[in-house]
């Protein structure tokens, strides 16, 4: 296949949010208790609420910064390439990556609402909850009809009001959620617990809801030696994946919402061949413990669950189909560090050749199969033609793709502000 001939959708990129994002989504009796975007006492961007403060790190918008400007240290919106957090300079940047369609996970809410969980105010939390997902459904992804795959987040402490707001952000034509990888970690009931999570479970599979398990919310799973670097998190953050599947699948609820669908966003697929050969043979092997899959083995269940998302893994592609070819979807991570901008159509097309994909297979992983496990009509606004690549990139022979240190953006931001 010819690079300009690719129609890629990536599953997982981030938005930061931008500082007005609460102003028009904001009841009016609630707009003084909005969380606010301020300098704190060092000038680094904060949003804060309830007493809370939650700023953004470097890795999460690194994009056109040197590598070694990398880091974990805050970042703010005059450091950042405006794409971060600029509706119409993503799209800009989305169409010089040759991206079709972008899902964009939060920033400061987390990936599992735990910025709005730990406020001492829980019923405010609910509004400004509700607040943050209009906005991101009727202003960030209603900027550009056919770019954006809405993506909401529910609050995971409160049963009632979790499955409220899913019904409430389908009916906007949502049918995403970003949930923890292992609620246990953040004091919520383990995905063991049905009674709990059960209600959830139910609507997400009578409304063909998604529920996006991104990785990071589960670190704290990883108990990691005395002074380890911070080298450790990064590379083993995918290995939490494996214990949150295993509390779906092994916890049964899997077994017992049958229409339940787990994107695995940003978790990589290597893991998965050994993970489920191992799950296969304890089945076969350890008839003492008693499980009963009606006739299924661990690996069809999993495959029958799941979307397996990764932004790069060479190695894993070689056995894809002991992963399964209708499972796997790709991502750019845009514009965190794992990122592959702005020649992500090259990079894939290196891999995927490296791998021996043919054209078929190339299409499934870089659209086929999330549009078929989001039930999406990707074409319904945009047409197939406009889409591609080489399309796109008409769009955007303009897009600066220089890279710049933190202080040249800084000065550019402040030029274009005085």
């Amino acid at each position: 296949m010819k690079v300009e001939d690719l129609i890629l959708i990536s599953i997982d990129d981030h938005v930061v949010e931008p500082p007005n994002m609460f102003d028009a989504h904001v009841p009016a009796k609630y707009k003084d208790q909005a969380p606010k975007n301020q300098k704190n006492e060092w000038g680094h961007d904060v949003w804060t609420f309830q007493g809370q403060a939650m700023g953004t790190v470097g890795l999460n918008a690194v994009v056109t910064w040197p590598k070694e400007e990398w880091g974990l240290d805050p970042t703010g919106f005059a450091e950042m390439r405006p794409g971060a957090y600029d509706i119409h300079e993503r799209v800009r940047d989305m169409n010089r990556n040759g991206i079709f369609q972008s899902m964009c996970f939060p920033s400061f809410a987390g990936f599992s609402g735990r910025y709005f969980q730990q406020a001492e105010d829980q019923d405010l939390s609910l509004v400004m909850l509700s607040a943050y997902n209009d906005w991101h459904i009727d202003e960030w992804c209603a900027a550009y009809p056919g770019r954006f795959i809405p993506l909401a987040i529910v609050p995971v402490w409160n049963q009632k009001a979790m499955v409220a707001e899913v019904r409430r952000v389908a009916a906007k034509g949502c049918r995403a959620i970003t949930m923890p990888e292992l609620p246990h970690i953040q004091g919520l009931p383990s995905y063991h617990d049905l009674e709990y999570w059960g209600p959830l479970f139910d609507v997400c599979s009578e409304l063909g809801v998604v529920m996006c398990l991104h990785i990071g919310q589960g670190f704290a799973a990883i108990n990691m030696a005395p002074g380890a670097p911070i080298d450790n998190m990064i590379i083993l953050a995918t290995q939490v994946s494996t214990l949150a599947a295993q509390d779906l699948l092994w916890g049964g609820a899997f077994f017992k919402y049958p229409d339940l669908k787990i994107a695995w966003s940003e978790a990589g697929i290597g893991w998965i061949p050994f993970y489920l050969d191992r799950c296969d043979r304890h089945y076969t092997n350890q008839v003492w413990l008693g499980h009963d899959l009606k006739g299924k083995m661990p690996s069809e269940i999993f495959r029958e669950h799941s979307l397996a998302c990764y932004v790069t893994d060479p190695t894993a592609l070689k056995v894809r189909h002991e992963i399964g070819m209708d499972i796997i979807a790709w991502e750019c991570d845009y514009p965190h560090s794992d990122s592959i901008w702005p020649d992500a159509p090259e990079f894939l097309i290196n891999e995927f050749n490296g791998a021996g994909l043919t054209d078929a297979e190339m299409n499934k992983i870089t659209w086929e199969n999330t549009a078929r496990f989001f039930d999406l009509d990707p074409f319904s606004i945009i047409k197939k033609e406009q889409s591609s690549v080489g399309a796109l990139r008409a769009l955007a022979t303009d897009v600066d793709t220089t890279v710049r240190s933190r202080k040249e953006w800084r000065q550019r931001f402040e030029l274009a502000n005085s």
